[in-house]
């Protein structure tokens, strides 16, 4: 485990503060699920983009030709 010191302004500790008290955890459980959900949403933008440019589509276009052209069930239009 890694000890960090932190300097934020008054109005951003008082939001976190009151943050950390709603969830009902401490302001250190708070902060590193925060900072895990970041890195979580940095990672999967990766992930997604690299999955995305490996995609071909003319595969995904002959796959979608399969699909059998009907009109929307009601309500879906």
């Amino acid at each position: 485990m890694t000890t960090l010191n932190l300097t934020l302004p008054n109005s951003i500790q008082r939001h976190l503060q009151e943050m950390a008290d709603l969830e009902g955890v401490p302001i250190d459980q708070f902060i590193a699920s925060a900072v895990a959900e970041k890195i979580s949403a940095l990672t999967a933008e990766t992930y997604l983009q690299t999955r995305a440019d490996r995609a071909d589509p003319a595969a995904f276009q002959a796959i979608l030709d399969q699909v059998p052209q009907r009109a929307p069930l009601t309500g879906d239009e």
